[in-house]
């Protein structure tokens, strides 16, 4: 019997050891892709005369969630004391023989002097070629030549749970590698409309910004750019800039310095399900136009305010922050096709593309009207009909101003001083006149029904959805 169970044992131990075995030949063997990668990844020490009036984050706070977007500040090594004027670290990787670097424009941003320390120690300084703060890219180029070089891949190929890798140098600490895999692909962060990003759990601190994130095949397919964060340290999210949204900045900046960008001239929101169902779309999807500026690209190819964008120059805008990448992309002067949905039905239209200009100011909030019902209705709104200096000043045609909002209105972020100027319901857009034809319109709808109101916020307009309380 004991021969038995020692054999039974060993047998146990045999199979265990091999499914190890099994385990441990699935795994990523990374210290080849190291080897043969790690070289063109170089060290980036950007050096500024005064820093102690910049904010060592740039945060971006994301409604409703705890915690913070942040664009990573370059590191400042390992030492406790800092003091300005002291260099900030950054990463970058080589991409051309002939000495050009890619990193991030916030790691160089404002420097006077950028050092790019090798591999092998040696040291060049630096010549930023130039930078593109919309998608957090800049271009560098040193005086050398036979430099190694990295490889670059196709970011539309990576699939969720695909392994990767990141090189850098974290708070100054050279050369070193995290590796994850990759959470989500797509990503919309606040305040970075053009870049599709590539969220992964890869350990990323400050002084990895600007760093290559490498596939498995040892491809760049990214450059780590922010973490989410609530301490400023990494959290478990981090986030790179797909590598063929930066080599086609790069391509602009090596020919001209600077990056140019088309546009159409209007402001989108994205189309939630209750806006959805307001307008009489089968699912929530597209850019739903909530403002077109006079006289731009759009307004000439009559785009309103309204329609949905679905597509645009053939291709689908499926979320509303697809188009802002799709229409920055597009070369100004180019008249493209642009489908969108209105009154029940799909239309289409050419429009000849603009060039990027300034950004519109954020909106801002207009005092309330003292007059009026202070009665909530179904939506949590109390609302009033505007005074006399409210339609001067807003050039009001009609509509209501809220007083008070609680219950769905509140959710839906509505609040004091906001104008309601339209109801959409069942794809038709009414109008709002008064108060008791306002109220007349919310009413008789059923518990549940989705709908969307017109509200307008200062000078800015935009569709918010919510749905009747009980």
């Amino acid at each position: 019997m004991a021969a038995q169970w020692l054999n039974r044992l060993v047998v146990l131990l045999v199979v265990l050891v091999g499914c190890g075995l099994a385990a441990a030949r699935d795994l990523p063997e990374f210290s080849g892709l190291v080897e043969t990668n790690g070289r063109a990844v170089v060290n980036i020490s950007a050096q500024r005369d005064f820093v102690a009036d910049e904010a060592p984050l740039r945060p971006s706070l994301i409604p409703g969630r705890p915690g913070r977007i942040d664009r990573m500040p370059p590191g400042h090594g390992a030492q406790p004391d800092e003091e300005d004027g002291d260099p900030a670290v950054g990463s970058g990787f080589i991409i051309d023989q002939a000495g050009y670097i890619l990193t991030n424009a916030h790691v160089v941003n404002r420097a006077d002097q950028i050092i790019v320390r090798m591999y092998d120690k040696r040291e060049f300084r630096a010549r930023l070629v130039g930078s593109d703060r919309r998608t957090d890219v800049a271009l560098l180029k040193i005086d050398a030549t036979g430099l190694p070089v990295v490889k670059t891949g196709d970011p539309s190929k990576l699939k969720v749970g695909d392994w990767v890798l990141a090189i850098g140098s974290p708070f100054g600490f050279e050369q070193s590698v995290t590796a994850g895999i990759v959470s989500a692909k797509g990503r919309s962060l606040p305040d970075e409309s053009y870049t599709p990003f590539i969220q992964t759990d890869v350990a990323i601190n400050p002084g990895n910004s600007g760093g290559p994130l490498f596939n498995l095949n040892g491809e760049v397919i990214g450059i780590n750019a922010q973490i989410f964060s609530r301490t400023g340290g990494f959290m478990g999210l981090s986030f790179a800039i797909p590598i063929d949204v930066a080599l086609a900045v790069q391509r602009q900046l090596r020919q001209s310095g600077k990056v140019s960008r088309g546009r159409i001239g209007v402001l989108i929101q994205e189309v939630s399900r209750e806006i959805a169902e307001s307008f009489g779309l089968t699912r929530p999807a597209g850019a739903l136009v909530s403002m077109v500026e006079r006289g731009s690209p759009a307004e000439r190819a009559g785009i309103r305010q309204g329609d949905v964008l679905v597509s645009f120059n053939g291709q689908a805008v499926g979320v509303s922050s697809d188009l802002p990448r799709i229409v920055g992309g597009t070369t100004p002067g180019t008249s493209v096709p642009v489908r969108f949905w209105r009154g029940l039905a799909l239309q289409e239209a050419q429009v000849q593309v603009g060039l990027m200009d300034e950004q519109m100011e954020a909106p801002r909030r207009v005092a309330h009207s003292s007059r009026g019902s202070g009665i909530f209705d179904r939506l949590g709104l109390a609302v009033s009909e505007a005074t006399t200096v409210q339609r001067l000043e807003l050039k009001l045609a009609g509509g209501v101003v809220v007083r008070k909002a609680r219950g769905p209105a509140a959710l839906a972020e509505i609040g004091p001083g906001d104008v309601i100027e339209a109801v959409v319901l069942r794809g038709k857009r009414i109008r709002v006149e008064s108060v008791s034809q306002f109220k007349s319109l919310i009413e008789p709808l059923d518990a549940g029904q989705g709908l969307s109101l017109l509200v307008r916020r200062g000078e800015m307009s935009s569709f918010v959805g919510l749905r009747v309380d009980d």
